[in-house]
């Protein structure tokens, strides 16, 4: 049977037992352990932001709210793609709780809106929070009603990647396809989902009410993430350039994600002494003299 020592002569016991992962060396150790670091700071990145929210008051005002449909379009096309790409039961679990974090953070949003403006969203975004809500309610009900893979079946997969590779280079099977073709719009979705953040950090010129930890944990799980699939080693009879080609999707939303995130990190400094809501109050003070 599978799962046993013969299958990872020279592996880590603990870790094939624990993970379903073949590590033989140091390298696959250390993929292995950013991993789950890069898991962890994903996992604490929602909570710095929550409290800032909480404590200013001024959610809708600092976040886009297409900034954060386009993270649950991505986080949503993530869990899609670890359940039909059959990757480990621990990713996705994580990607659940990512759709989680984004739905909770979507309603503190909503809520500081109509708070503060008592004024209701277009229909275009109303139309595609319900398609995004409805989806993500629909996954984990699909994902709550599947059976579970038996977690002592031994594949080799690697922790943070697209799984359903067999031995040696060969044409993409067709879950490799879907998992590939989702991984590849979910990359995009993420790497898209910044450019609005940007552009209303630039338009405040100010970044209040805007968490700084929750885009530094985020690089720094998005660092993890890309070595951890960099530093496993390919399985037996696959070369390095087919292993990448087989992650190239989750390898560019990662970096690619973090070269817009240093964007937004240099405005936190361009604009950490600029007055706090200081375009949102000219924007009542003019529509007061309007109505007056």
């Amino acid at each position: 049977p599978f799962g046993n020592v013969s299958d990872c002569p020279n592996g880590s016991r603990w870790i094939m037992d624990v993970f379903s992962e073949c590590a033989q060396d140091g390298w696959d150790v250390a993929s292995i352990i950013l991993g789950l670091g890069s898991i962890g700071c994903f996992i604490a990145a929602a909570f710095p932001q929550f409290y800032q929210a909480c404590r200013t008051g001024i959610m809708d005002q600092a976040l886009s709210i297409y900034f954060l449909l386009g993270w649950l379009g991505g986080d949503l096309l993530n869990l899609i793609g670890s359940f039909l790409a059959d990757q480990l039961p621990l990713q996705v679990y994580t990607a659940i709780y990512y759709v989680l974090a984004d739905l909770g953070m979507l309603s503190l949003y909503c809520y500081y809106r109509v708070k503060n403006r008592g004024r209701a969203f277009p229909a275009a975004i109303n139309a595609a929070f319900v398609l995004l809500s409805v989806g993500s309610l629909s996954s984990l009900s699909l994902l709550g009603s599947a059976s579970t893979e038996d977690l002592g079946t031994f594949k080799g997969r690697s922790l943070l990647s697209a799984p359903g590779e067999e031995l040696g280079a060969k044409p993409f099977s067709r879950t490799e396809i879907i998992g590939f073709a989702i991984g590849s719009i979910s990359s995009v979705l993420y790497l898209c989902s910044r450019v609005p953040q940007i552009c209303t950090n630039y338009k405040r010129k100010s970044t209040s009410g805007v968490s700084y930890f929750l885009f530094a944990l985020v690089m720094l799980g998005n660092s993890l993430y890309g070595l951890s699939v960099l530093l496993k080693n390919p399985e037996p009879g696959q070369g390095r350039g087919d292993y990448v080609l087989h992650h190239l999707p989750w390898l560019v939303g990662s970096l690619g994600v973090l070269a817009l995130d240093v964007v937004i990190s240099f405005q936190f400094l361009a604009y950490r002494k600029g007055r706090p809501g200081t375009l949102e109050e000219r924007d009542a003070l003019l529509g007061e003299q309007d109505e007056s």
